[in-house]
């Protein structure tokens, strides 16, 4: 378990960091009304933010053969 955390300590901090930035986007910005699915609930949010997250952050991973 921890070589694979030490394998993937970069994908892990891109999807944390996404999941806070998601949450503090959801509280400052959010959706009021409850008519934008992902922005007014905050589960949805903070998911979204962290696969966005892990997303960017993995294409900075070097590629191994």
């Amino acid at each position: 378990m921890k070589k694979w955390i030490k394998e993937n300590i970069l994908l892990l901090s891109g999807i944390s960091i996404g999941s806070i930035a998601g949450f503090i986007y959801w509280y400052n910005v959010g959706c009021s009304n409850g008519r934008c699915l992902i922005k007014s609930n905050p589960y949805y949010m903070t998911v979204y933010g962290g696969l966005l997250g892990g997303l960017f952050i993995s294409l900075f991973k070097k590629q191994t053969k």
